[in-house]
């Protein structure tokens, strides 16, 4: 009897377990899937640190992957730097520069660069153009200062 009900016991257990994983899985899933059109000229841009303005797209830069459209004030200065996550970068309009030890980059309208997270690099921005760009992240943003 004891047995029986220490297996009974178990699979009730193993049963809540399931149906917690599945319901917490059901919630960090969209549960419908939609398409997402944004013209980078329509977007809402809202400003994120002096100099810097973002439009994000989907997801949150906060708390996780994310893609938006960024934008660096002309002359834009982003000093030496580290992302905790790898940075993948689409520019628009303008040039995004970059420099690091093996030298400087001037990433202008269709050019691709990705940034590997903990990589310690600079960025700015054109000097008359300053940059637009799609920028995404398999993570949360962030900017760590370099020492």
């Amino acid at each position: 009897m004891k047995r029986t009900l220490t297996v009974v016991g178990v699979a009730a257990a193993l049963a809540v377990t399931c149906a917690i994983g599945f319901a917490q899985g059901q919630q960090r899933q969209p549960k419908k899937k939609t398409l997402i059109f944004v013209p980078a000229d329509k977007a809402t841009f809202k400003e994120v640190a002096p100099g810097i303005s973002k439009a994000v797209l989907w997801g949150d830069p906060d708390k996780g992957p994310y893609g938006a459209f960024t934008k660096f004030v002309p002359g834009f200065d982003g000093g030496m730097h580290t992302h905790t996550n790898d940075v993948w970068i689409v520019v628009l309009k303008g040039a995004y520069l970059y420099k690091d030890d093996a030298g400087e980059k001037r990433v202008g309208p269709g050019d691709f660069l990705r940034i590997p997270g903990r990589h310690k690099h600079w960025s700015g921005g054109d000097a008359k153009e300053g940059a637009l760009f799609y920028e995404e992240s398999s993570g949360k943003f962030d900017l760590v200062p370099a020492k």
